[in-house]
């Protein structure tokens, strides 16, 4: 999936306003004005789109993390500069604080049935034999089940 549908859909699930972006790429570490925000949230087509880099998105699941969890003691973590779906993935289980049985009920919310053994390959070391690099299917549906266990919430 590229940065910046996966923005559009966190800030969809959650319901974040421009405010609030701006309050978590700051939690973050870095400073984004509500024009940059803007930008990077408009569809493809639109001429004041801007691609939103991996370092940015990190960035932003990083305030995302600190905002859900507090902040950690000590040094805090740099943003990566390079994402790939599995740290996405990773970042949004820490800063929702799930365990895997919740992954796998939103999975399956969504549609999408997988073990627990091929889920845990996706938070292992890369260097690890049992490691499997995520999907875009799989990332889009954690997505699309936040979303509905996001909106079932809201409504009990």
């Amino acid at each position: 999936m590229n940065n910046n549908d996966v923005l559009r859909r966190i800030r969809f699930i959650f319901d974040f306003s421009d405010t609030k972006m701006m309050e978590l790429f700051a939690l973050g570490g870095e400073e984004a004005s509500r024009a940059e925000i803007s930008d990077w949230l408009k569809k493809e087509d639109d001429p004041s789109f801007q691609g939103l880099y991996d370092k940015q998105l990190a960035v932003f699941l990083s305030g995302l993390i600190i905002a859900k969890r507090g902040k950690k003691e000590g040094v805090q973590p740099t943003p990566e500069k390079r994402l790939n779906n599995n740290i996405v993935f990773r970042k949004l289980k820490i800063a929702l604080n799930l365990k895997d049985n919740d992954i796998l009920e939103v999975l399956k919310l969504a549609g999408m049935q997988i073990s627990s053994h091929e889920l845990s390959a996706f938070f292992r070391n890369p260097n690890q034999s049992q490691y499997r690099p995520c999907k875009d299917q799989i990332l889009r549906n954690f997505l699309h089940g936040l979303q509905l266990t996001h909106f079932a919430a809201i409504r009990t």
